[in-house]
């Protein structure tokens, strides 16, 4: 078989020319066209990351400012929550005086409303046994209530003893003004007498006495001297009752003051 070298040198050419067009024509513009679609892909690579930074920032920021805002939220509800509980105790402590100051007020009245009454009723419980005393002396002894208070006074005195009797004679005696008899009626001068021989008679002395009239005081006698008495009243027997009617005034008091309950 024969070669045709100037044929296989013609193809031989054709595709060194080929190949020189396809370099020159079509692979150049197309390995410029990838190289500028390579640098256009990194160029929005590079924007795309740039932007992704900056959105990274930007939440960064804001998670930030929400976690400060969180922050400051919390610290300005954590004192208004401790304002709002000062302003409580203080309000409830204000109530609490005010109400305290209302209750003081109201036990200062009942009080002084409760003493007015007690000696209003001492008083009245006083007159009313002097004047039943009075009568009964009068209708079963013909004695006046006077002379059995100065009968009463005088056994008193005569039967003084020990430590008493030895205080009140050397009250007596180391006094350099007269002793003191008070009484609620003016005492006549048999009952007089009868005072001086008693104290005479205890103290084994010449006793001195000034004679006073006290009708402010309940029915009795008191003798005083530098500061020690001795004496019999009426109150000895009204106190009691003074005492059970005071029991029966607290007692009604504390109920009345007692708070209601809501239900």
């Amino acid at each position: 078989m024969l070669i045709d070298w100037f044929t296989v040198a013609a193809q031989g050419v054709n595709f060194v020319i080929l190949v020189w067009l396809l370099k020159h024509f079509l692979y150049k513009p197309i390995l410029g066209a990838i190289d500028a679609r390579e640098k256009h892909i990194a160029a929005e690579l590079a924007d795309a990351n740039t932007k992704k930074a900056e959105a990274q920032k930007e939440r960064d920021d804001f998670q930030n400012k929400n976690k400060v805002f969180d922050e400051q939220r919390a610290g300005l509800l954590a004192k208004a929550t401790a304002d709002a509980g000062i302003e409580r105790d203080r309000l409830i402590g204000d109530a609490h005086k005010k109400a305290d100051a209302l209750s003081s007020e109201q036990a200062k009245a009942l009080r002084s409303n409760l003493e007015s009454l007690s000696k209003e009723i001492t008083r009245q419980a006083s007159e009313e046994v002097f004047s039943i005393s009075r009568r009964a002396l009068s209708d079963l002894a013909t004695v006046s209530l006077e002379e059995r208070m100065c009968e009463v006074f005088t056994r008193r005195v005569h039967q003084m003893e020990g430590k008493n009797k030895e205080t009140l004679g050397a009250a007596i005696r180391g006094s350099p003004d007269p002793v003191v008899v008070r009484s609620t009626f003016d005492m006549p001068a048999v009952q007089r007498a009868a005072i001086q021989n008693a104290l005479n008679e205890t103290f084994a002395a010449d006793v001195r006495i000034r004679y006073e009239t006290d009708t402010g005081t309940l029915c009795g006698i008191e003798l005083a001297a530098n500061g020690q008495k001795v004496g019999w009243s009426i109150a000895d027997y009204v106190g009691s009752l003074d005492r059970r009617v005071g029991a029966i005034i607290d007692a009604d008091s504390t109920l009345k003051s007692e708070p209601v309950v809501a239900k």
